[in-house]
């Protein structure tokens, strides 16, 4: 493959992942407009997010396990597909009930696109040039968040929040264009079949694990579904022979710290990009575009710094960096 076909490649991986984020925090910086042009409460604001929530984490694991199956560049412009449709229907949304299931149907349109994002990547590149991707990819998730919340304080000041899912449909129909034109059609796994009691385990597992953490009643039961569900997943995934998520991928003690470490630094940050922009709009009498761009510094120094990446991770190695990384981090959030 062409070195110019292999940046074009990582350009629709970077910009797809982005529109996902942007998305994101357009939500973010525009929760007062949207509670007011709706007429929402603070509960049915909350489950704006929720819903695409527990639709993007109840169907994750299934979304990266069918790129395995069917090939991940079919999978992917399905994901575009489902992703730019949800996109369409919040912008039209004129309820709560429709606001509310099409961002669930977006959080479908994620889940596909997400893990098959970072596939693609690792397919495509290798060696120096997959660690040069890969913190394309890392920055691209800090600096789309941040850059989303900007943005999507524009669209809600001068514009119409409505205006920044539009975009999308756009922007979908020119990756899927791209992608049919760059992205190589690879072989599914013929021998792969579809794990349907891990995919189901997960789903309820996740969905019901989502709900007992922000859901409004019956947290307790749901979290004891979780519990089961997710029990029978792992006893599923060490018993087939074709699991969805083989356990050997926790074997590895440092790729395991990289997975507890990302979970809980996401939560963190995604709570923050939450709450932080209402609380300067309800709070501090801020517009949606000034709270967004009182996010702009984060977004300059994270570009500024994700260029440095590929060069610190070969000087000083991953846990010295992560450990920088956290306790900046830290203390950048504490008070």
């Amino acid at each position: 493959m062409k070195k110019t076909n292999k940046k074009v490649i990582l350009a629709i991986i970077l910009i797809s992942y982005f529109m996902i984020l942007l998305d994101n925090s357009i939500i973010f910086t525009g929760t007062v407009k949207i509670a007011a042009e709706l007429n929402l409460s603070q509960t049915t604001l909350s489950w704006v997010t929720n819903a695409y929530s527990l639709t993007f984490g109840g169907l994750l694991l299934l979304g990266g396990s069918i790129g395995d199956i069917i090939g991940r560049k079919r999978v992917f412009m399905i994901g575009l597909t489902v992703f730019a449709v949800g996109s369409l229907l919040v912008g039209l949304a004129n309820s709560a009930v429709m606001i509310i299931l099409a961002r669930a149907f977006q959080g479908i349109g994620s889940a596909i696109l997400a893990p098959t994002t970072l596939a693609l990547l690792m397919d495509s590149f290798s060696g120096e040039a997959r660690t040069r991707a890969i913190a394309a990819y890392g920055a691209t998730a800090g600096i789309g968040a941040s850059i989303g919340l900007v943005i999507g304080g524009i669209f809600a000041s001068l514009l119409s929040w409505r205006d920044g899912f539009f975009i999308n449909v756009p922007i979908a129909i020119i990756m899927i264009g791209l992608t049919v034109l760059f992205i190589p059609t690879t072989q599914a796994t013929q021998a792969k079949r579809l794990d349907l009691i891990g995919a189901l385990t997960s789903i309820i597992g996740m969905t019901a694990l989502v709900y007992s953490l922000v859901g409004q009643q019956g947290r307790l039961l749901a979290l004891l579904v979780a519990v089961v569900a997710i029990a029978t997943f792992i006893w599923q995934e060490a018993r087939t022979k074709q699991p969805m998520m083989p356990l050997r991928l926790f074997a590895d003690c440092e790729r395991l710290g990289g997975y507890i470490a990302r979970f809980f630094y996401l939560g963190a940050m995604l709570s923050m990009w939450f709450l932080t922009p209402q609380i300067m709009q309800t709070h501090l009498g801020f517009t949606p575009l000034q709270a967004g761009i009182g996010f702009f510094p984060l977004t300059v120094v994270n570009f500024i710094v994700a260029l440095q990446v590929s060069k610190l991770t070969t000087r000083f190695g991953n846990t010295k960096l992560l450990i920088v990384g956290i306790a900046t981090t830290a203390i950048g959030m504490g008070p």
